[in-house]
């Protein structure tokens, strides 16, 4: 077989959800064509489908040598040694993805930009912007718009939903009661649904919610053809430039007005979608520059909240290797929001507070390998918590008594999860999109204490809170009260339709998108 022929059947198992038969014909290929970048990319993909972050990496570095200008190389590599923890490069590596970015022709379609290896590090807006530019340009390739249908003034707008997150999905988990609160007489909802219907009770909840329709035996133009045939007015993208995303099907223009929200933390970079909803911390209008879209701002937090969404009984601390005594501080974000200015801090805390245990969500062996060997003389006071299901999650974190949050890049769903558990979240807020989400939700809550701007401040914050057990306990009063700030889902339902009721009356009246504020 050709190494073309081999890539292709290896990239079909590791797609079928059979990623170790692909290494083989992958090694395979390689053999036969030592320098085909495509190969490498393919083996960094099945390798990381295993959980093996750091081969990942070595696989990936290969293209990023061979091609310093490709950014879609270098942001996989990137990404890749973060899953990994592996921060020996990370300098020199993030130099070459920002280096690649700056130097790539700004109207270049040639190949993904990779936005989301970004997200969980320093950036600043414009660069997010670029980025998510020429992801969008490329994911768009030979994709035509539709012929516009004209906005007329309706009784009854009809709004679609699309995503693949319609299950037991950290998504649905933000949007079920939205979409339960909707007013379903004057708003007709709709959800495209790319993805698995898993049978869970949140699935299950989701889709009693709206009229599900399954695009997911679709390619991206018949998604689109469906959506129009449907009559949809306003289309919301749920995905953007994550995983499993069919953004680039709204390059077609199924609908008069297209809109981005919740599941990208950031500009779209297309010039296919008209809007993005955040809100005044999140997308100030200050920030309209680095928008494709025009930013459509909700008065309060962006993120939805779910008021039904409670605890089960708390696991006790021993059967999660944590004691009794201890000051438990949680790290529920993924890996590869660290960085090692981030770790440096909690390390920091760690020493300031003795009677502390820092219990960090496990990346997996080589990541938390990485980690314990950066934790120098406070190793043995980490414990790494293993990946669990969503309701079993939310019961156990119950036990910490404070949440640490991770920048550049915050917690989202993250956070939401702390609060719904009861946990007070420190965080840090920066000037990008992806490092401003945590605020936003403690702003809404009523806890603008627990928001800090820098890293001495926010250490000292923990610390302070640290030692003050009855501060802590009022902060946690706070939040399990279910501030209405931040839970009150029919008046975010409300904010919400009457931020599409103005696009639509924009779109009636023959007017182009405009930033709408809060």
């Amino acid at each position: 077989m050709t190494p073309a022929a081999l890539r292709t059947q290896a990239e079909a198992l590791r797609l079928a959800g059979r990623p170790a038969e692909a290494i083989d014909p992958l090694l395979q290929a390689l053999a036969l064509a030592p320098t085909d970048t495509d190969t490498y990319l393919q083996l960094g993909f099945a390798l990381q489908a295993l959980g093996l972050h750091s081969q990942a990496a070595e696989a990936f570095r290969t293209p990023a040598l061979l091609n310093p200008g490709s950014v879609m190389a270098q942001g996989y590599l990137v990404h890749a040694t973060q899953k990994a923890a592996d921060w020996t490069q990370l300098d020199t590596d993030l130099a070459a993805l920002r280096r690649a970015l700056a130097d790539k022709p700004d109207t270049a379609d040639d190949e993904f930009g990779m936005p989301f290896a970004l997200v969980g590090l320093t950036h600043t807006r414009a660069e997010l912007r670029k980025s998510a530019a020429l992801a969008s340009r490329h994911v768009a390739r030979g994709l035509k718009p539709m012929m516009p249908s004209k906005p007329v003034p309706r009784e009854r707008l009809r709004i679609g939903y699309l995503s693949a997150d319609f299950h037991a999905h950290a998504t649905a988990a933000l949007l079920v009661d939205l979409l339960e609160s909707h007013d379903h007489q004057r708003f007709d909802i709709r959800l495209y649904a790319h993805g698995p219907d898993d049978g869970s009770a949140l699935g299950r909840r989701i889709r009693a919610a709206a009229p599900v329709v399954d695009v997911g035996a679709l390619g991206l133009a018949a998604t689109a053809e469906r959506i129009r045939a449907d009559g949809v007015d306003i289309l919301v993208d749920l995905k953007g430039h994550t995983a499993s995303s069919r953004l680039a099907a709204l390059a077609c223009r199924p609908a008069p007005v297209q809109v981005s929200w919740l599941g990208f933390p950031g500009t779209s970079g297309a010039g296919f979608i008209d809007y993005v909803i955040g809100d005044p911390v999140v997308t100030p209008l200050a920030h309209a520059p680095d928008y494709s879209e025009c930013i459509a701002q909700l008065p309060h937090c962006y993120q939805p909240q779910d008021r039904r969404r409670a605890a089960g009984p708390a696991p006790s601390r021993a059967e999660l290797g944590l004691k009794d005594d201890a000051l438990v501080l949680l790290g529920a974000n993924a890996v590869y929001k660290i960085t090692p200015a981030l770790w440096a801090a909690w390390m920091d805390v760690l020493r300031q507070l003795p009677g502390a245990q820092l219990w960090q969500l496990s990346g997996g062996e080589q990541a938390d390998a990485r980690l314990l060997a950066a934790a120098g003389d406070c190793a043995d006071r980490i414990v790494f918590a293993p990946p669990v299901g969503m309701d079993e999650h939310l019961a156990r974190l119950q036990v910490a008594d404070l949440a640490l949050d991770s920048w550049p890049c915050n917690g989202h769903t993250t956070t939401s999860d702390a609060l719904a558990a009861g946990v007070p979240v420190v965080t840090l807020m920066n000037d990008s999109f992806p490092g401003r989400v945590a605020a936003s939700i403690l702003a809404a809550a009523g806890v603008d204490r627990c928001i800090t701007h820098d890293a001495a401040s926010y250490v000292a914050r923990i610390c302070d809170l640290g030692r003050d057990a009855a501060a802590r306990q009022a902060l946690r009063e706070q939040i399990t009260a279910r501030p209405t700030g931040l839970y009150d889902t029919p008046r975010f339902a409300r904010d919400l339709e009457s931020l599409y009721q103005r696009m639509w009356e924009r779109a009636v009246a023959g007017l182009p998108p405009a930033p709408l504020g809060a």
